[in-house]
């Protein structure tokens, strides 16, 4: 959950430090931790609005676990207190039967803990507890341990032979980009969000080099490595250009990404897991220390995404 006070995520030099304190319960194959994967017994809890959460959204839908693991969603305006369910009828999600996420939480044999209430979350719908909130660890349990129940045509996004590749990839791009926007919107002082920014654009430059002569990022296929950077992408007209100050230049302005965020957008069908009414409202609206009045904007104009974005011709599908 994005936190709301300025004093709770800045460190005394002015840098943003994010919690990464999550529940490491696996749910596995082999049930090792006490969760087996098991059809219709866990919830995934997300939020449209969050680049965490649509990570496992993304994963869910091209490994084609729609049917075995359900999918409660969240509003995009939190409050200090939970990320609610008053998106569902009565304000309570049908299958938890729960008003706030918080109440999972709160279930747990320890309480609540030291994350807060995050997304994305599982709940086991047995015993109405959170059982993760790991929302790396989620994505990797969901391409390796329910094999079993994905769909026949589902993409291996995790393949053995680029673990490591994809995993460097993976944290170089956490570092800097996915959690790097968080560093500019939320730094406390000029200049930790100048080394913030400079970062950010140097990494951007770096991937648009990168893709300039692939279509993915690690390989010749669509891996986690895609996986986890397109939700940062996908937001960054709509909300870090402006809201978090990541202003050198738009996603539109950056050609190669712009064309390869649409080539996932249509050829996987990315855009139907994307609400940015649900992302602008939560930035805007939530963060309040930046955003004190919290208006809503009602750009950008996302026509665009539906334009030919010409990748093919820089690898396979």
């Amino acid at each position: 959950m994005a936190e709301t006070k300025t004093g709770s995520y800045v460190a005394k030099d002015g840098s943003y430090e994010r919690k990464t304190r999550y529940i490491e319960t696996r749910i596995t194959r082999d049930g090792e931790d006490g969760f087996a994967v098991e059809p219709g017994r866990y919830r995934l809890v997300v939020s449209r609005a969050c680049p965490w959460a649509h990570r496992a959204i993304l994963t869910r839908m091209l490994l084609g676990l729609d049917d075995v693991l359900s999918m409660g969603v969240c509003g995009p305006v939190h409050d200090e207190d939970s990320w609610t369910f008053d998106l569902d009828p009565g304000g309570v999600d049908p299958v938890l039967g729960i008003p706030k996420l918080k109440d999972a939480y709160d279930a747990r044999p320890g309480g609540m803990t030291e994350s807060g209430v995050t997304v994305p979350a599982i709940v086991d719908t047995t015993t109405g507890q959170v059982v993760t909130n790991d929302f790396h660890q989620i994505v990797k349990d969901l391409v390796t341990e329910w094999t079993d129940f994905q769909g026949a045509d589902a993409p291996d996004l995790w393949p053995e032979a680029l673990r490591v590749e994809i995993e460097k990839m993976s944290d170089l791009n956490y570092r800097e980009v996915n959690n790097g926007v968080y560093r500019c919107g939320f730094a406390g002082s000029q200049e930790a969000y100048d080394d913030a920014f400079d970062r950010l654009f140097s990494r951007l430059a770096t991937l648009e080099e990168h893709l300039s002569s692939r279509r993915y990022l690690v390989g010749d296929q669509l891996t986690l490595a895609d996986v986890r950077l397109w939700p940062t992408l996908v937001r960054f007209d709509a909300a870090y250009h402006g809201h978090f100050k990541c202003n050198l230049r738009k996603l539109t302005e950056m050609p190669v990404l712009w064309a390869y965020a649409r080539d996932l957008w249509q050829t996987w069908d990315f855009g139907s897991t994307v609400d940015l009414e649900h992302v602008k409202a939560h930035y805007y609206a939530t963060h309040l220390d930046i955003n004190p009045t919290g208006i809503v904007p009602k750009g950008p104009d996302v026509s665009g995404w539906e334009e030919p974005h010409g990748r093919e011709v820089v690898g396979p599908r």
